[in-house]
């Protein structure tokens, strides 16, 4: 028997309360669909006890944590020296998510970039890669990126891309990731998948950002990292792979970044 494809889930929720009532099954599920990794992401730094708890406690489970763009208005601001001091704790593997929300939030658009740079420069000092969330915000985005890059350099993943070609080719001439969602997996998506069909193989993670987002055939119902594997597979026919040569690859692309969490 052909033995099952490794799949990275690099973004996803298990903090969140759709998961409070069966976390162990929801992680067992993922293992039984092929997804050996997870990275549990933290949206308010208030919240880092309990999403540092769930990946002490599961073997695989990794976390990042910093103020979530749609969030910066109501939270203290983001210290860098905390972030820093985060990264001493071995399975804390990302800076964020953050970054810039103006589809409900652009009000709150100077604290947004005001956190996004403070979680940029905690990236540069602990060499741990930041995690973007990007909507409705492009042009903001790829000059705040820009120049933050040449005053000194850091790792980045898009998450959850979906924005347009042009932040995608900002993003990728600067170095960084850009990380695929269950969004790419919608049938109306297919300029998405062609943004992703240009970009390099070497550049390309999945996510699920669950429990939002569920791809096909679980499309409307709360999504889960085990559902990573059917984004692989769409992935694997955007780049004309099979499942496991792509699943290799972007593993092999998420242990680049994510060093600390490196198979």
């Amino acid at each position: 028997m052909t033995e099952q494809p490794h799949i990275v889930d690099s973004h996803c929720h298990l903090d969140f309360p759709d998961f409070a009532e069966e976390l162990p099954d929801v992680i067992a599920r993922a293992r039984a669909a092929g997804v050996m990794r997870m990275v549990t992401i933290c949206t308010r730094l208030r919240n880092v006890p309990q999403v540092r708890a769930i990946a002490e406690a599961h073997e695989g489970v990794f976390f990042a944590a910093g103020t979530h763009p749609m969030s910066a208005a109501e939270e203290p601001m983001a210290r860098i020296e905390d972030l820093v001091a985060l990264a001493q704790h071995p399975k804390f593997v990302g800076i964020g998510e953050t970054g810039l929300d103006y589809h409900y939030s652009a009000d709150s658009a100077a604290v947004q970039q005001e956190s996004l740079r403070l979680h940029i420069e905690a990236a540069r000092q602990t060499g741990l890669p930041l995690i973007i969330h990007a909507r409705d915000a492009d042009d903001d985005m790829a000059r705040i990126l820009s120049e933050e890059h040449r005053a000194g350099a850091f790792g980045c993943v898009m998450h959850c891309f979906s924005s347009s070609a042009e932040l995608a080719a900002a993003a990728l001439d600067l170095g960084f990731y850009l990380s695929m969602s269950g969004i790419a997996a919608f049938p109306r998506s297919g300029a998405l998948r062609e943004i992703f069909a240009a970009a390099p193989l070497d550049r390309i993670l999945v996510e699920t950002d669950s429990p939002y987002l569920a791809p096909p055939p679980h499309r409307g119902r709360r999504n889960e990292p085990a559902y990573t594997a059917h984004t692989a597979k769409v992935g694997a026919e955007v780049f004309g792979l099979s499942l496991a040569d792509f699943a290799a690859a972007t593993s092999a692309n998420f242990d680049r970044l994510f060093t600390r969490a490196a198979a």
